[in-house]
């Protein structure tokens, strides 16, 4: 069973950055698919980015970047020039198997979220 803990949310003016981080335990970081989804108020959760067994990343935002620190058993999610249309709790998942999943249900395990506000 993989617990999966996310970090670094907070409230931030647009155009700011910030480093959300999942720090995992009960498994490890490289023997999972890892993926980010952000869920807005209102809104259907969404796929963010995400990153397969070999380190290959997946992201559908430009102004976002996924990777992973395998000795901290940690991926993190850095945002650049946010918009306030990124304000959402973000989730951090891990699925069995290689590949990123695009789809909620392609995870099986889930953080509890952390949310961003991105004020204008």
């Amino acid at each position: 069973q993989v617990q999966l803990v996310e970090s670094g949310g907070g409230l931030v003016q647009a155009g700011g950055s910030l480093r959300l981080s999942c720090a995992a335990s009960g498994g490890t970081v490289s023997s999972y698919a890892m993926g980010w989804f952000r869920q807005a108020p209102g809104k259907e959760r969404e796929f963010v980015a995400g990153l397969s067994w070999s380190g290959a990343a997946a992201v559908w935002k430009g102004r976002f970047t996924i990777s992973r620190d395998s000795a901290k058993n940690t991926v993190y999610l850095q945002m650049n020039s946010l918009k306030p249309e990124d304000t959402a709790v973000y989730y951090c998942a891990a699925k069995a198997g290689a590949r990123v999943g695009l789809r909620v249900d392609d995870y099986v395990y889930w953080g509890q979220g952390t949310r961003v506000t991105v004020s204008s």
